[in-house]
């Protein structure tokens, strides 16, 4: 191998090396599929060379609205096409995608719009009151906001401001894109659910967004011409990378506004759609849908799950109705999921809990991330023993660049030169990992992640509670749901409904608290609550 060290000449160059980005698979398709469906809502058909002709009207408009590289384009939509476009489109005029969760209130879309600095702000009209709102209380300059109509859902413009079609008539069919000159820059900010205080700006780069498209094929076990349901919410971490990821493989993307049973069993009925994702209470929702709602379908549908893994009783009702579920597991930081539960063969045999048992565990690492690794408090990795617990960290090309305009909590998060988590687990011999507990102490309830400090900080305002800490309490239907524990100051008085309908005029709807239990808190010798104690009780109630 002696000569290998002369490399004269052997240089990168424009021929050998093109910057990673998942608009390259958009474009190709074009090419490769241009007839072929791409995108699916109700009337609305568009086939890979129009929707890619929506694509590039998008970004040609938002560089004539003095977008510029670099600069953030906001959502605050469902996922419907033009949530889909603006994957594509905003990062084709060089701006970086920041779509907002549509369940926040006005005080924290203020608070992203402002860190973010968001120069436009796509919206449909149902969020259009909250949006005002929100940028009244901003302390920086407003977006300019372009309103989403969404007539086949009868959620009309409100005509205060330029509708979304009437921009993309404002855009050159013809306009170049602007493709990255360097593969490390940013396409997406993601914000994440602040365990304390105000949610952290996640940033992805190109290279890391075509790697998980890419991986997630592979995961997933796709070959081509897939019909994908955008149940994930596309706000959630990009929709987990897939709508980037459809173009490569000439998918559809079906796209559905409103979760609810009806809608998906009509979507794989009528669409034949072939794939979704979602949380666990997606597929309580399927079980536990009407007569009247299923439809019959010969085809196995495949369904990636996260957050808390599914219970037992829902896989064995689940799986025979014609859906193979996948256990994934990840977080903002690592661009959705990371891991899976890989089915190995050994396994075919294996029925009810047993079966169970292992499709919850959340597994091993997808293909464009290293070997997952639980560490102790001194960085040093754990026992793979299925007993001893550690912290899990990730490194690949699937973790974020870091938070934005915050070097101290990146710093943090990549101490030792892995992303920590602050998810405990323990490992299994064969490598499968399991979660044992969420050490940031975060509450997953139908998919959305809500910080128990963010509940209690509200509550601790009411002028009665004295101490409070709220924790996650185990739900049919959401998974898990926020309970809160409250102490009252000496004399006074308050009860569940007051507290409960204090908490909802200062939170979203699911993060407000949906039980509340007065009794004295347990605490360490040294005054710390301990929440463990909390989560027993939780459980009973």
């Amino acid at each position: 191998m002696g000569w290998m060290k002369d490399e004269t000449g052997l240089d990168r160059n424009a021929a050998n090396y093109v910057p990673l980005s998942p608009l390259s698979f958009l474009r190709r398709a074009v090419q490769v599929f241009p007839g072929h469906e791409a995108v699916v809502y109700g009337p609305h058909r568009k086939t890979y060379a129009e929707y890619a002709d929506r694509v590039t009207r998008l970004a040609s408009a938002l560089v004539k609205l003095g977008v510029k590289p670099g600069e953030v384009v906001a959502t605050l939509l469902p996922n419907i096409p033009a949530q889909a476009e603006a994957h594509f489109g905003v990062p084709a005029c060089g701006a970086v995608l920041n779509t907002i969760n549509t369940r926040l209130e006005a005080d924290t879309v203020a608070y992203i719009l402002d860190h973010g600095e968001a120069r436009v702000l796509l919206c449909d009209p149902q969020f259009l009151p909250m949006a005002a709102e929100a940028i009244e209380r901003m302390e920086g300059a407003a977006p300019i906001v372009i309103e989403v109509a969404d007539d086949h859902a009868g959620v009309h413009a409100h005509g205060h401001y330029m509708d979304y079609e009437a921009l993309l008539e404002t855009g050159d069919p013809d306009f170049e894109w602007i493709m990255p000159e360097d593969e490390w820059e940013s396409i997406a900010l993601n914000y994440t659910s602040g365990t304390t205080g105000r949610p952290k700006g996640v940033v992805y780069h190109h290279r890391g967004a075509y790697l998980n498209a890419m991986g997630q094929v592979i995961s997933w076990r796709m070959t081509l011409y897939p019909k994908y349901l955008t149940i994930v919410p596309l706000f959630h971490c990009n929709g987990w990378c897939h709508t980037w990821m459809m173009p490569l493989v000439g998918g559809t993307l079906i796209c559905c506004r409103d979760i609810a049973a009806k809608p998906i069993f009509d979507a794989i009925a009528d669409e034949g759609a072939t794939h979704f994702g979602g949380a666990p209470i997606v597929l309580n929702a399927l079980i536990n849908a009407p007569e009247a709602e299923r439809r019959t379908f010969d085809h196995v549908v495949e369904v990636f799950t996260a957050g808390a893994p599914p219970a037992p009783a829902t896989l064995a009702k689940i799986e025979p109705m014609g859906f193979n579920v996948t256990h994934v597991y990840g977080l903002t930081e690592t661009y959705g999921p990371a891991t899976e539960c890989t089915w190995q063969g050994e396994w075919d045999g294996l029925l009810g809990d047993d079966r169970a048992a292992v499709k919850s565990r959340q597994g091993v690492a997808m293909p464009f991330m290293e070997p997952v690794q639980l560490w102790d408090d001194h960085n040093n990795p754990v026992p793979m023993d299925g007993k001893t617990q550690g912290e899990i960290v990730f490194r690949g090309n699937g973790v974020m660049k870091g938070y934005l305009k915050n070097p101290t909590a990146t710093a943090e998060a990549f101490a030792g030169g892995y992303y920590h988590s602050g998810d405990i687990a323990v490992q299994h011999p064969n490598t499968y990992l399991q979660i044992s507990d969420r050490a940031k102490d975060i509450i997953i309830s139908g998919g959305e992640n809500i910080s128990s400090v963010e509940v209690e900080g509200v509550l601790m305002g009411h002028p009665d509670v004295l101490l409070c800490a709220v924790v996650a309490k185990p739900d049919d239907k959401w998974g898990e749901v926020p309970c809160a524990f409250v102490e009252l100051k000496d004399g006074h008085d308050t009860d569940e409904a007051a507290l409960i309908a204090y908490a909802r005029e200062r939170l979203a709807g699911f993060k407000t608290p949906k039980h509340v239990v007065f009794q004295e808190l347990p605490k360490t010798s040294t005054g710390k609550i301990q929440k463990f104690q909390l989560r027993g009780i939780a459980k009973e109630l």
